[in-house]
């Protein structure tokens, strides 16, 4: 009998076996850690905590070596600005004569290249998250395309903060500014310690206005910064006390916890030789404004931001120039006083460009009754002649694009219809034919992938910097998995901090949307853009040689000045330190500072 049961016992034990084991291959399957999902919201920068996943990417590229950000290295950012890393270490602040000396020890931090500009400006106000300058101190230039390059004035501290704030930034803190101005050698300019000279910044005699705020090369600091001496003075984030530098912590110094006035850092188009040094400091009423304070921003730990769905095309740097010409016309038609100041009204010929040329005056363009004509306002209190030079552009030093095709940022496609770049990430995987271009290919765990490069003129895309281990462009977090350029919408949630206020991150096309407008970053500084092409052009030098003619401008004087300098004569450091006056050495005074 028992022979008989035995092939249904063992019927019955293979098919228990097999029971059990199916039990075991699905207990196992719902034993794995459930993924979780993040959804990137527009918020106001610094991001908020990301909340845990719970889709998983497709696959896990293989961790890449990295150096991290060397000194000096830079990465575009969410503005549209470039951003400077400056390095961990110490550095002696305060030269002894100008402000006392000590020794400081500051974390890593990012600092903007160049000042905030009025381009940069204007897409925070149009997004939402910034007010207009005050139109009596930086109006009449804000908003002008002829003036796009020219660093923003007429904001008050708290403007100032408010933009950085929203670039996931904030004004950089004295001594951040100090050390980016000066490195860790002592140098008494940005550029070192050879007397200030036009060829290294805009300073009291050389063009008396603002300027672009890459034009002076030969004047950055020892990490690269344009402009940290002359052209406008720059907010900084602390607290002014005239005797803080005694008292003030050796690490990471962020000023007095209060105060009646904010400390003001640099010099300006106005300022004498003699004030320009990087170590004076200044300061100003929170909320004041004028035509020669601006800022930048520092960003102490950049997270990474999520691309922008469309930017502007650009043309490389390195265009021809073009000659011959016809000379164009420029004549004075008015002078007159307007609530104190003085006025002149020049009109210009059709198609020429114009620059005012080493003078006191803003001239604003428009077309009046079929007229073009410049209205330019002059120094205050005093009579003056200046000067503006007017060109053919097709006979001087402009650059031209002939020949030159647009291109994008790596990441994007150029729309022939539109002329616009839009976000278009691809699949990782290296084809037979290898990358696109704007693509490294790279190996990682035996396989061969794709990952974002640097654009035409040697950059990465905006939040990444190029690892010189690595050989890539990564985030400064050293996340080498970055999906920038990479097709992969569950990696890319996982990883982007989110978008800028006014901006949405689409799930769909992995990027960030204007919320409303379609307002996207424009050109980056020494770019204008160029209307006859839709891209992004190589700034024009300063005009002047064949095809140019000087049209001399007079301003009345209107005004007279009310001198509130005197109360100082018995302290130079507070006499420096108001924007409004200047210390006589000679005669151990301190005077009105002419308009």
């Amino acid at each position: 009998m028992k022979n008989a049961r035995y092939p249904q016992d063992t019927l019955r034990y293979v098919m228990f076996a097999c029971t059990l084991l199916l039990t075991l291959i699905l207990s196992a399957c719902g034993a794995r850690p459930t993924p979780q999902v993040i959804v990137v919201t527009a918020t106001p920068l610094p991001p908020t905590a990301m909340q845990a996943s719970t889709v998983q990417p497709t696959f896990t590229l293989e961790p890449v070596a990295l150096a991290g950000p060397q000194s000096g290295a830079k990465m575009k950012w969410v503005d549209g600005s470039t951003l400077i890393y400056i390095p961990a270490g110490d550095f002696a602040m305060g030269d002894g004569i100008n402000a006392f000396a000590h020794n400081v020890t500051l974390d890593e931090y990012w600092i903007q290249e160049t000042k905030v500009t009025n381009r940069m400006y204007e897409q925070c106000v149009k997004v939402g998250s910034c007010t207009t300058p005050k139109p009596e101190l930086g109006g009449p230039v804000f908003g002008n395309p002829q003036f796009a390059n020219h660093p923003v004035v007429g904001v008050t501290w708290d403007q100032a903060q408010a933009y950085c704030a929203w670039t996931q930034g904030s004004l950089p803190t004295e001594a951040q500014w100090e050390k980016a101005a000066r490195g860790i050698n002592e140098n008494v300019y940005p550029w070192g310690n050879a007397e200030p000279s036009c060829n290294l910044l805009n300073f009291g005699y050389c063009v008396r206005r603002t300027s672009d705020v890459d034009i002076f090369p030969n004047g950055v600091s020892p990490y690269g910064l344009f402009d940290m001496a002359g052209n406008v003075y720059e907010w900084v984030s602390d607290w002014y006390s005239e005797n803080f530098y005694t008292e003030s912590p050796a690490s990471n110094p962020t000023g007095p916890q209060s105060g009646e006035y904010r400390v003001v850092r640099g010099s300006s188009f106005e300022t004498s030789a003699s004030q320009t040094a990087s170590a004076i400091r200044r300061f100003n009423e929170q909320g004041d404004s004028g035509r020669d304070i601006g800022f930048r921003c520092a960003v102490s730990e950049p997270q990474p931001i999520a691309p922008y769905c469309q930017l502007s095309a650009f043309v490389p740097r390195g265009s021809i120039i073009s000659n011959g010409c016809v000379l164009p016309e420029g004549e004075v038609i008015s002078q007159y006083c307007s609530a104190g100041d003085g006025y002149a009204k020049v009109q210009l010929s059709f198609g020429s460009v114009w620059e005012p040329r080493g003078t006191r005056i803003q001239c604003t363009e428009a077309v009046i009754d079929g007229i073009r004509q410049l209205t330019c306002l002059g120094p205050r209190a005093i009579e003056s002649t200046n000067e503006i030079t007017v060109c053919n552009p097709s006979c001087t030093n402009t650059p031209t694009t002939t020949g030159v095709s647009p291109t994008c940022d790596s990441g994007y496609t150029l729309d022939p219809a539109t002329g616009n770049c839009n976000y278009t990430p691809i699949l990782s995987q290296a084809n037979a034919a290898g990358c696109p271009v704007g693509y490294i290919m790279k190996e990682r765990g035996g396989q061969q992938t794709c990952v974002v490069g640097k654009d035409a003129n040697g950059l990465c895309p905006a939040g990444l910097y190029f690892d010189e281990l690595a050989g890539i462009c990564v985030p400064p977090n050293g996340e080498t998995s970055a999906p920038y350029g990479i097709d992969n919408a569950a990696l890319a949630s996982q990883t982007y901090a989110g978008c800028a206020a006014g901006y949405n991150y689409n799930e769909n096309f992995q990027c960030c949307q204007a919320a409303t407008g379609g307002t996207y970053p424009g050109c980056a500084p020494g770019y204008t853009f160029s209307p006859d092409i839709g891209a992004c052009t190589p700034a024009e030098v300063q005009l002047g040689g064949e095809g140019c003619i000087t049209v001399r401008v007079n301003t009345l004087k209107c005004s007279d000045p009310i001198d509130t300098c005197g109360q100082y004569n018995d302290s130079e450091s507070r006499c420096v330190g108001d924007l409004a006056c200047n210390w006589n050495e000679k005669m151990g005074v301190c005077e009105l500072r002419k308009p």
